[in-house]
């Protein structure tokens, strides 16, 4: 199995233009990551958390995240949506993608047999990295 990452992706006003969802799919088709979890939530104005329907996001007719359908491995419980909500302003909603990396995985693979252990992981910022090579 490769590396299991997580992101939680806000759209202000509730505005989801599907614009990524083909680039998704062609990451998926391509053998580059394997979608866990995906899962849609709304901060509404009173600060709760719910979440929301798939949608037709083009207004062509069709469901834009039928290919997704069922793609819950239950890895995401209730905490981690609440957790996700709490990054939310309220009236804005968001995305949570859980997606396994299986580009690398039989470089993990090749690792962990050769008794490796990941001891750190991370992110950079795409900004920070842009301000550090401007």
């Amino acid at each position: 199995m490769g590396p299991i990452d997580y992101v939680v992706v806000e759209f202000p006003g509730n505005r989801m233009t599907g614009e990524g969802l083909p680039l998704l799919v062609d990451l998926v088709d391509r053998g580059v990551i394997r979608i866990l979890d995906l899962m849609f939530v709304r901060k509404e104005e009173d600060g709760s958390v719910v979440g929301m329907e798939v949608v037709d996001f083009t207004g062509d007719g069709a469901l834009d995240l039928a290919v997704f359908e069922g793609a819950s491995s239950g890895l995401l419980g209730e905490d981690d949506i609440e957790e996700a909500g709490s990054a939310l302003e309220p009236g804005n909603s968001a995305g949570i993608l859980v997606y396994e990396n299986l580009w690398a995985a039989p470089f993990a693979t090749a690792l962990r047999r050769g008794g490796a252990q990941l001891v750190a992981s991370g992110r950079i910022p795409v900004p920070a990295v842009l301000a550090a090579t401007e």
